[in-house]
């Protein structure tokens, strides 16, 4: 190579590491607990759809959109599907109190997580900057809702203007009572002393 040809090369170094700086966020995520759209989408791996979707059911935790947006597909026309209302999407029957799991399959830098239901912020949880370590559990407190509610979680990430959206159908309030536990069995020898206390 000559002298001339070395230099080009080396001028073109700095641009492209700054393409490669300015790329989109390479993370990817969903909300798998309770199953979100894109999870009832998903059918890689050989798991059979609960619902019909587009493209979306070959990469469920690809919702990524500008930060600030409030819909379920991120404004991807691609994945549309997400935004359809009238899909016969299957609502987790829960309680007021919900745990909602996220799933990722790279990890990125996070800012945070916030959870709306309509424009109203329920809960934001700050991540630091940091980047999961692995699987990701918020509990969010859904008093004063019943019945079906569409509820949208947005993954913040922290050094791009990038977030990923995912929209969970929940029907509030439905959630089984809790088992009624039986008084546990005296044991043995207390059941011989009641007896002779008894006498």
């Amino acid at each position: 190579m000559t002298f001339t040809r070395k230099m080009m090369v080396l001028a073109a170094v700095p641009a492209l590491l700054l393409t490669v700086t300015a790329a989109p966020a390479s993370a990817h995520g969903y909300v798998s607990t309770p199953m979100s759209r894109q999870a009832q989408c998903m059918s890689s791996g050989g798991v059979t759809p609960v619902v019909p979707c587009g493209d979306i059911q070959y990469e469920p935790q690809s919702v990524e959109g500008p930060k600030g947006l409030h819909s379920c597909d991120g404004g991807l026309d691609k994945f549309k599907d997400l935004s359809d209302d009238g899909k016969p999407w299957k609502a987790a029957k829960v309680g007021t109190s919900v745990a909602f799991t996220w799933t990722f399959t790279v990890r990125h830098a996070t800012r945070d997580y916030q959870y709306f239901i309509g424009d109203k912020l329920l809960r934001t949880v700050d991540a630091g900057g940091k980047a999961p370590e692995g699987i990701v559990t918020h509990t969010v407190d859904l008093s004063g809702y019943t019945g079906k509610q569409k509820l949208l979680a947005v993954w913040n990430i922290a050094d791009t203007p990038m977030a990923f959206y995912n929209c969970v159908d929940l029907e509030v309030g439905a959630a089984a009572p809790a088992a009624v536990r039986a008084p546990a069995a005296k044991s043995f020898w207390r059941s011989v002393s009641d007896f002779w206390k008894s006498v």
